[in-house]
């Protein structure tokens, strides 16, 4: 576990679950409460267990499943600041993290990618 919590991306990922429970407090829709922040639940839980895998293959593949929730996560966050569930700028801002989270896992999946024998 301590390479993990040694991870950037993963401690992001952590906070901005903990920024979208804070944000979604007064937000009445609950189906869209509950889906986004099991969205953003998911980012960090999959790198976890990317990193609690034996090979570098799963690892990876749980990488992109992190980053695809990134996608769920970023979608969903527009669709509640166009429908009035979240704050136009704080949906912002936690969209602007889930796009740098994104990118971050994208450079982490190459690093991993680009070794030799892989």
């Amino acid at each position: 576990m301590e390479a993990l919590q040694r991870l950037d991306v993963w401690r992001r990922s952590c906070q901005l679950s903990v920024n979208t429970y804070f944000a979604c407090t007064r937000c009445r829709e609950r189906s869209f409460r509950d889906q986004l922040t099991r969205s953003t639940l998911s980012v960090a839980s999959n790198i976890a267990e990317g990193y609690e895998r034996d090979s570098l293959k799963e690892r990876v593949q749980f990488l992109r499943y992190a980053k695809g929730s990134c996608g769920e996560v970023w979608t969903q966050l527009w669709i509640g600041i166009r429908a009035g569930f979240l704050d136009n700028r704080k949906g912002r801002e936690l969209a602007a993290e889930t796009e740098e989270i994104s990118r971050m896992l994208a450079g982490l999946i190459r690093h991993f990618t680009d070794k030799p024998g892989n």
